[in-house]
């Protein structure tokens, strides 16, 4: 079928009723759950869908365990909860009471969760955060598809109909505890000393431990790995002595302070710059939350 086209004007006249419950398959993963969600029967989605199907004429969600969206179908998802948001900004201007809580699709970085995200987050109640992490230098992509309203990336360009906020730099230490560094590294952190050592990584798009190799030691060697796409999971891998990696430093601070951990080499750290990206047409909508990243990001970053 023919890739549609979601201009505002066409996505402005979808029936609501099929929107939502095309946002209660996704949410909930079955048309089962969406159908007891919206309190109607499961004939009721199927049509539903079916109708919104036919209408954008493509499919939006991919029948499993769980059910899934396609992308065209987390789009218009992404819109439905974009008007939401619009409407609480409304009745907030207005000085009524918005009917209910906005849901906000925003994509993340693991160590920004992990460190001053939800500082900003918990100062919302009006919110609903449907979060999606993923990393920094890959994270505006779903600003660029169009599937949430907001993002924290490593990409100060803003992407196209987007507002780009410096936050400051995320500050990086390549750590380990004390018995591990005298294992591997009894005669210096050397290019080949760190070949054979366990290394900690991420998943598939961290790079940070070979970008730091790179700068510091001049190569960028395979050493053996574990995968640990956790950012708790790597300070604690860390502490127990399975791996080396780059850790934010607020969360090592009191660990290398108390001499659990370990830098690898002094004075050596990276720092990541991160940016707020927001929908131009939600910047209103976002203006308190915006507030708030920028708030939470003074302690836990450095700059802008």
């Amino acid at each position: 079928m023919k890739k549609p086209d979601l201009g505002l004007d066409l996505l402005m006249h979808f029936d609501h009723a099929q929107l939502s419950a095309l946002a209660a398959i996704l949410r909930s993963g079955s048309f089962d759950s969406a159908a007891a969600a919206l309190g109607v029967t499961q004939s009721a989605i199927s049509q539903r869908i079916k109708a919104l199907e036919e209408r954008v004429g493509t499919p939006l969600v991919r029948r499993g365990q769980p059910c899934t969206g396609t992308e065209t179908g987390r789009r218009l998802v992404a819109h439905l909860d974009q008007v939401g948001l619009l409407e609480q900004a409304l009745a907030r201007d207005l000085g009524s009471e918005a009917p209910r809580p906005a849901r906000l699709r925003i994509a993340v970085t693991a160590d920004s969760l992990a460190t001053w995200f939800l500082s900003a987050a918990a100062t919302q109640p009006d919110l609903l955060f449907d979060l999606v992490v993923d990393d920094q230098d890959f994270s505006a992509d779903w600003l660029r598809r169009g599937e949430v309203g907001a993002a924290v990336t490593a990409h100060e360009t803003p992407v196209a109909g987007c507002d780009s906020t410096p936050l400051g730099a995320l500050r990086y230490l390549a750590t380990a505890s004390p018995a591990y560094v005298a294992r591997w590294f009894g005669n210096g952190v050397t290019a080949t000393a760190i070949a054979r050592a366990p290394m900690l990584h991420f998943d598939a798009k961290d790079r940070l431990q070979h970008h730091w190799m790179m700068t510091h030691l001049g190569q960028a060697p395979t050493p053996p790995s574990h995968r640990l796409p956790s950012s708790q999971g790597f300070v604690r891998a860390c502490l127990l002595g399975l791996g080396w990696g780059m850790n934010p430093e607020p969360l090592v601070r009191d660990h290398i302070a108390a001499g659990r951990l370990v830098p690898l080499l002094p004075d050596a750290a990276r720092d990541v710059a991160l940016f707020w990206q927001t929908s131009r047409l939600l910047a209103p909508a976002l203006a308190p939350l915006t507030r708030a990243v920028r708030a939470a990001t003074k302690s836990a970053l450095i700059g802008p």
